[in-house]
């Protein structure tokens, strides 16, 4: 039997490592054959998935950390966003100096367009990057593990129950094969929520919250001559819940998640109220324009989250926690009690950027042969967090974890292909259907 992994272990020992005795007996989680760094060196290979802006961003990021990495497969939809990917990263790694420019290998025979274009990039790297549009997530994730790879994936993880579920098996067989898994939650890797998070005990149990994500929106993509109902869908993406899941899931889960990682727990059932007063044209597809949800958690303390994509109006993104001694303040990285006295202040001259952050951590783990991150369920979580909240403000209903979770509801296609026809369509005038609270029902 291989020698046991331990952190003293070389990297090589522990991508090369297994620990199946004979006659099936298994000793300990199986470090699978992918696993292992690809090639004879100690190169960590990269296929980043999904090159649209947070996959040229992440990329990006990937390259500029410390270990000795290299991008050698990308994998797109579109030939076009991947063809602009390459280039951003060409122009940013030109603009540098030093090792960076030796980081970036992907000629054109490794890159790979269409739908299933991410298993063959997938299939020659060690640590894979998912970026796409998040109703992929699942599938990407799923296939990555299987073929043995440490993964980067943005948040969300999945836009439908359905989709959690898969998210939380793939994340058990990753971590029977001990696979690192870090999900783009970043304020899990930024040095003031971390140092907030320790000092939360300052303001006792934690008897209520409440989270923003409010501003003017982001872009709409205008349907182009000729394009098919799939294809018009997948460039305009945000605008449709199989894709995006709407902006409470894609945006607002950041400050879903920090409540949760403070409470320590996910909320046992939600009620809200939504709609759309102002973003309501052909080009907003089925999503809201703003969200107001009251989740309640097992303890019976109540967070109140709002998310609001209407310009002219209040921008906020941050968090607030309420405690039986204090507050913490999130945005502001501080901590007062009750007569508001200030009884912790973070030194924002030490804040560090998050996203860079995460992947320093991840590929330092990964080049130090150690298995440290295991992020997919909690990305799950707060995931599902969101789309308990998107499922409520719907309906109009209360809606309870467990039979949301378990419902089984897949909102996404029966088939990935061009011609196919997307899970909604619009109607004569190219208006698409929209949720009505009291009309639309889960259960």
């Amino acid at each position: 039997m291989n020698k046991p992994f331990s952190g003293n272990n070389s990297r090589r020992d522990f991508v090369k490592g297994t620990s199946l005795l004979a006659g099936g007996i298994l000793a300990a989680p199986l470090l699978s054959r992918a696993n292992f760094f690809s090639g004879s060196d100690d190169t960590i290979k990269i296929a980043v998935v999904g090159c649209g802006g947070r996959g040229t961003g992440a990329a990006m990021q990937a390259l500029s950390s410390k270990q000795n990495v290299k991008i050698v497969a990308m994998a797109d939809a579109f030939k076009d966003n991947l063809d602009n990917c390459h280039k951003s990263l060409t122009e940013e790694i030109n603009n540098s100096i030093g090792e960076l420019a030796k980081r970036l290998d992907v000629p054109e025979e490794r890159r790979f367009t269409g739908f299933d274009g991410y298993q063959k990039a997938i299939a020659l790297a060690d640590v894979v990057i998912l970026a796409t549009p998040p109703g992929f997530r699942p599938i990407h994730f799923a296939e990555a593990i299987k073929q043995g790879k440490h993964v980067f994936m943005e948040k969300p993880v999945a836009t439908d129950p359905a989709g959690i579920q898969s998210v939380l098996a793939t994340a058990a067989i990753a971590k029977q094969k001990k696979l690192n898994v870090v999900v783009g939650l970043q304020r899990h890797y930024q040095n003031s929520y971390r140092e907030l998070y320790k000092r939360k005990d300052l303001i006792g149990d934690i008897t209520s919250a409440q989270a923003w994500w409010d501003n003017d929106g982001v872009w709409v993509r205008p349907r182009k001559y000729n394009q098919t109902e799939m294809e018009y869908q997948m460039r305009n993406w945000y605008y449709f819940n199989w894709l995006c899941g709407d902006h409470i899931t894609e945006q607002h889960i950041h400050n879903l998640d920090v409540i949760n990682w403070f409470k320590g727990g996910h909320p046992v059932k939600a009620q809200g109220l939504g709609g759309r007063q102002v973003r309501k044209g052909k080009e907003h597809g089925e999503i809201f324009d703003h969200h107001f949800v009251e989740f309640e958690y097992a303890d019976g303390s109540i967070l109140n989250s709002q998310c609001r994509h209407i310009p002219g109006t209040m921008s906020k993104v941050d968090e607030l926690l309420v405690g039986t001694k204090g507050k913490i303040f999130c945005g502001a990285a501080h901590i007062k009690d009750h007569t508001g006295k200030l009884i912790y202040q973070y030194d924002t001259k030490l804040e560090n950027n998050p996203y860079q952050t995460e992947h320093d951590e991840l590929f330092a783990a990964i080049a130090k042969g150690e298995y440290k991150f295991a992020d997919a369920e909690n990305g799950a979580s707060s995931t599902m967090t969101s789309i308990l909240g998107r499922m409520a403000t719907y309906s109009g209903q209360v809606i309870d974890w467990d039979k949301a979770i378990n419902s089984g509801i897949d909102i996404h296609p029966k088939v990935y292909d061009w011609n196919a026809e997307p899970p909604v369509l619009p109607n004569a005038d190219g208006y698409y259907p929209v949720a009505i609270p009291g009309v639309t029902k889960y259960f």
